[in-house]
């Protein structure tokens, strides 16, 4: 399916890239673990390169192209594009998953802001579930309730990475806390982003968005059971290894400003262990009522698009869609001050 170099070139992507889920991922099998690393390695090419890159919106731009190539069956000429390419066809992956992926990262280029909790796991949905849906596809999982708890997963997830960077991104000048707690602690964005400690009020809202991460974890926890069995230990390790991180902050005082939650190589071997005991019990405990709680309303429509099981579910852009690339688009054709300047 993906080729040999090109899978080899994904493996070693994601082991210097993104140590946790390449932990995590020893315990798939074989069958998952490795469109799992390849789907892995397009979607952190993709993040960094809007995440890190000086042309933000260009790179969003280039990811429209790419998705484009590779539905077509001719991605561009890079290792991460054709192994993304086999998958698409292995797996009939829906397109409306990489596109919300696609949408997540335009609104990270576009500096959009929350004003609300549901805002934030609307970005989450898109930058975090859409890849827990995608790895449901790679386990030909295409169950509506275990995709729902599958997004739950990725939610808290996002949540808990946001609360672990609230400094990093402050300094860079992102914010993503919701902007209604902000103006609720008595603050601006402005204000907010240029403290230097963790205020009480700043630790508050860490401590919100992990107790809204940890309800998450929890009742995701009843989807990993609808989960091919050979896969459960792998899922369930990557729960543990990020819900680790939400408890590696409550440690420090939720102090996410000045300082940044970090787990050791002893944390994650315990809490790989500790999924193998959980996937082993999952054979014999009944099912959870739990699988059958709704999707949250931001993730319906990417539990919709999987649960279809065709290719070409949501293969037209919406309109917000088209209309945030269009605003990209215009972005990066306007001459720079730069440019302005020497004319």
């Amino acid at each position: 399916m993906i080729r040999a170099d090109d899978m080899e070139h994904c493996r070693a992507v994601i082991r210097t890239g993104s140590l946790s889920f390449h932990t995590a991922s020893k315990l798939l099998p074989a069958s998952v673990r490795d469109p799992a690393l390849a789907l892995y390695a397009f979607c952190r090419l993709a993040d960094d390169e809007v995440d890190e890159g000086d042309h933000k919106a260009r790179a969003v731009l280039s990811l429209r192209d790419r998705l484009d190539a590779a539905y077509a069956g001719r991605p561009r000429n890079a290792p991460e594009d054709r192994a993304f390419a086999a998958i698409i066809e292995e797996f009939d992956m829906p397109r409306a998953l990489p596109e919300a992926l696609l949408e997540g990262l335009a609104w990270d280029a576009s500096e959009r802001r929350y004003d609300t909790l549901s805002g934030v796991i609307d970005y989450s949905a898109r930058v975090a579930s859409a890849v827990g849906a995608m790895m449901c596809v790679l386990m030909r999982v295409r169950d509506a309730d275990a995709l729902a708890r599958a997004c739950d997963l990725g939610v808290a997830m996002q949540l808990t990475n946001i609360a672990r960077d609230v400094g990093e991104d402050a300094r860079a000048g992102r914010l993503y806390l919701p902007l209604d707690w902000v103006r609720d602690a008595g603050l601006t964005p402005d204000a907010f982003m240029a403290q230097r400690v963790a205020t009480p009020q700043t630790k508050r809202m860490v401590r919100r968005l992990l107790a809204e991460a940890h309800r998450l974890y929890i009742r995701s926890e009843a989807g990993i059971a609808a989960l091919p069995l050979s896969a459960r230990s792998g899922i369930f390790a990557a729960r543990f290894v990020y819900a680790g991180i939400g408890k590696e902050l409550r440690r420090n005082g939720y102090d996410s400003v000045t300082r940044r939650a970090h787990t050791s190589k002893v944390q994650k071997l315990g809490w790989v262990a500790q999924s193998g005991l959980r996937a082993a019990g999952s054979v014999v405990m009944p099912q959870s009522p739990v699988i059958f709680a709704r999707a949250l309303p931001e993730v319906q429509f990417l539990v919709d698009a999987a649960s279809a099981g065709q290719i070409g579910a949501g293969q037209g852009r919406t309109a917000a869609l088209l209309d945030v690339l269009a605003d990209l688009d215009a972005r990066s054709s306007a001459p720079s001050s730069t440019q302005m300047a020497a004319e």
